[in-house]
Order: structure tokens, then sequence, then C-alpha cells
């Protein structure tokens, strides 16, 4: 059944965005514990295996950048038809994105297992620590379909506007987790001890029974009623327009990937020090931007419904309250942040060394947040208006072609060392965000054009 208190078409914006953007916040808190434990008891086995679940996360983040992007071009599409009126249709391409998502969880366990040695020979790993991130890849990638079940199911109910499922469900994960991994990794009750290995069944299994609720929650939506599984089906039409949203998208994800390789090999150069502390520094950082998380689901969300309703004027008020809102919080997170860097690294390392360049750090880059809410804001504005061309582009400046040149101006050229780095990150993820947010303040002031035109267009009707 729809909820009536997330009609996205009629209900205040403030409201919706403040409903959609705390559970998706909370469930985003857990989903980063979740990968604590998984840390914590990946460091009891032996540091081995901690290094290896470190060398499989940029392996891991394939899955996460193909689910994340077929997730956010599908939320804009179910979400365009839903603000159309086109219920039938947004059930329709609910099956197909169902469809959509066990082909490629399915193509991914494919060339995942087949290429898992290659990629690890290209990031460096070697024997013992090798043979552990190749067992524990292998698993998850034996699981992929669940983890992109999971990202579609998720998507539809976000173009619905429910984000709580999702919340529910990463909250339950993550106490899941917290007693199987310890069952799988020593065994007892029947199951066999696994190391390494049971790690990542664990992380399976949870994910397969977030794939029973969350089909549920969508069911109860609605969104697959009256579902055959001949619907599953493929329809050309709909892969191709999801390819076509998604793809860009997933893309992008993957410069973030590549964007902290370029990071890390240039901080890698002043000693392992200095990647311990951008380490342990970047944790602190996802942690204040998890606010902006939420809000990224929700500017999604209504701008896609709300474009897909001709209804201009309220998805440029989503963007001006997002912004507002973003930037707000985000100005106590910079404090916070910059005041409290030093307390903040030592809750993680009580090395001097490492603290001290890991406040170096912070104290940088606690001036990036807000750039990093203009560029959220603005890359979900665009994937909730199907342009998901532009934020592609703005990621490949951003996280590789600019980095380079400019950290090797800043830390070699003029001499600045680690500063020139976290400066070189300040000043091309604020010239990333002013562009993108110049593109979409373009696109509003036309939006209020258009709009205008609607009105006129109906007053003359009457």
């Amino acid at each position: 059944m729809h909820d009536p208190g997330y009609d996205l078409l009629k209900n205040p914006i403030p409201a919706l965005i403040r409903k959609i953007a705390l559970p998706t916040s909370v469930g985003y808190f857990f989903n980063t514990m979740f990968n604590v434990v998984d840390t914590f008891y990946g460091g009891r086995i032996s540091t081995d295996a901690l290094a290896a679940l470190s060398l499989s996360f940029p392996v891991f983040f394939l899955i996460i950048a193909i689910g994340a992007g077929i997730s956010t071009g599908a939320t804009a599409l179910i979400g365009h038809a839903l603000g159309a009126g086109d219920r039938e249709g947004a059930r329709h391409l609910s099956g197909q994105t169902v469809s959509f998502g066990l082909v490629h969880g399915v193509l991914l366990a494919v060339v995942g297992l087949a290429l898992a040695p290659l990629l690890f020979d290209l990031l460096g790993a070697k024997a013992v620590v090798k043979d552990l991130a190749l067992q524990y890849m292998n698993c998850i990638f034996a699981g992929s379909i669940f983890f992109l079940v999971n990202y579609v199911l998720n998507a539809i109910l976000n173009a619905t506007g429910d984000s709580r499922s999702f919340r529910n469900y990463l909250v339950l994960g993550f106490f899941l987790n917290l007693a199987l991994d310890p069952w799988f990794m020593y065994g007892g009750l029947g199951i066999p001890a696994m190391g390494l290995p049971g790690i990542a069944w664990a992380t399976v299994l949870v994910q397969a029974i977030g794939n029973a609720y969350m089909l549920v929650r969508v069911k109860r939506a609605g969104m697959l009623s009256r579902f055959r599984l001949r619907e599953l089906i493929p329809d050309r039409h709909a892969y191709v327009m999801l390819a076509k949203q998604g793809f860009p998208s997933s893309l992008n994800m993957m410069t973030v990937a590549i964007g902290i390789f370029v990071i890390t090999w240039f901080v890698g150069r002043f000693g392992s020090d200095a990647v311990a502390a951008y380490g342990i520094a970047t944790r602190i950082e996802q942690i204040a931007l998890l606010p902006v998380m939420g809000m990224n689901v929700a500017t999604l969300a209504l701008v896609a419904q709300n474009s897909g309703a001709r209804q201009y004027e309220r998805v440029v008020l989503t963007i001006r309250t997002a912004l507002r809102a973003g930037i707000i919080l985000m100005t106590f997170g910079t404090a916070a942040v910059f005041l409290f860097a030093g307390p903040l690294m030592r809750l993680f390392s009580k090395d001097p060394k490492v603290v001290a360049i890991g406040v170096g750090y912070l104290h940088i880059e606690a001036f990036v947040f807000i750039a990093y809410v203009i560029l959220y804001t603005s890359v979900s504005v665009l994937q909730g208006l199907k342009r998901p061309a532009i934020p592609l582009v703005i990621g490949l400046a951003r996280q590789i072609v600019f980095p380079i040149p400019v950290f090797y101006l800043l830390a070699d050229m003029l001499g600045l060392g680690l500063s020139g780095i976290w400066l070189g990150i300040l000043l091309v993820t604020w010239v990333a965000a002013l562009v993108i947010m110049g593109y979409v303040v373009r696109l509003a002031a036309a939006m209020d054009g258009e709009n205008l035109e609607l009105q006129k267009a109906d007053a003359q009707g009457e």
C-alpha cells in the first residue's frame, strides 16, 4: 500500500526531505559499522587477513559501482513514470529492473570469478595475502546476484519515497553480521570453521536475507503486484533505458575508485604513516558526510517524480531546500571536524606521527565538506532529470584528469609535500562543485521559465 505521508507530488518538500533523508543516513551509518565489524574480525584472524580485506575493497567496489549505478538509473526512470501518473508503466519498469539486476548479478559472478586473480595481481597482492584475498572475493563474487537484487529492490522503493525499508534491513543486517562473523569464522553448531571466507559467507547470507525482506516491502508498495515470472523476460526497450541511465552512473562511481587510487599513490610516496593517516582521516570524513548521503537519495526521488509530473516549481524548491539544509549541516560538520581533529584521530591511532598527518589533512579537508554538498546534490538533481552524462564528465575531470597535474604541481614543483595533495583535493573539488552547480542553476532557471509558460497555458485554457 502507498503511504500518503510519502506523496512526493503533493506533500511539503522540506518535510519529505527529512522523512526520506533521515532513515537513509541512519542506514548508511549501520552499513559503515557493518564494514567495521568485518575489519575487526579480520584483524582477529591475522595481519595478512586484514591486509587481504583492505586489498579486496577496490575489487569489491566493482559490485558497489554497478549496483549503485543501476539503482540510480532505475529510481530516476520509475520515479518519472510515477510522477507522470503511469502506474502500470512504473510497475512494468520495476519488474524489468529486477530482471536487469538478476542478469547483471550472474554476469558479475562469472566475470568476477574469472578475473579476480588478475585484479589482485594488478593491485600487487603477493603469496599468502593474495590467496586470502581470493578466498574472500570468490565467495563475494559467487553471491553477486544477492547484492545486485538488493540494490534494484531498494531503487524501486526509493522511487516511491520509501527509504525506511532499506534502513530497517541495514540495521538488521548489522546485528546479524555481528553474530554470523564469529560463528562462521570459528565454526560451531554444525558449521565448520571457515576463517576469512566465513566473513564473506556471512555477508552473502545477510544479503540473501535482505532480498527476502525487501521483496516483501516492494510487493506491499504495489510495485510488483500481479507479478508473473514471465515479466522477468528482458524487454529490449526497458533494458536500453536502464542501461542509458545506469551505466553512466556506474562509471561515475568507478571514477571514485580510480580517484582513491590516484590519491593513495601520491600519498604513498610519503611513507606508510601518511597512508595510514589518510585512511583514518577519510573514515572520519565519511562519517561527517553521512547526513548528505541521505539527502542525495531524497533529492533524486523528489526530482525524478516531480519532473515526471512536470511540476517544475517543486523541482526547483527541492534543489534550493536540499542545498540550504546540506550547507547548514556541513557548516556544523566543518567546525566540529576542524576543532576536534586531534581527538578524532587519536580514537583510531596512538602513533603521534600518524595523528599529526591526519590532523593536517582534516584541518584542510574540513573546508571541502560544503563543496561535497553542492557536488552531490547537483549530481542527484541531474540523475533525477535523466541527465547522467554530465555527472560522469565532472567525475572524470574531478577524480582523474585534473588531480594528477594539480597534485604534481603543488606537492612536487612547489614543494608543499602532503599539504600540496590536501590543498589539491580542496581546489579540484571546489572547482568541480561550482561548475556543476552553475549548470544546475541554469537548468533551474529554464524550468522556472517553462513553469511560467505552463501556468499561462493553463490560465488561457480556463
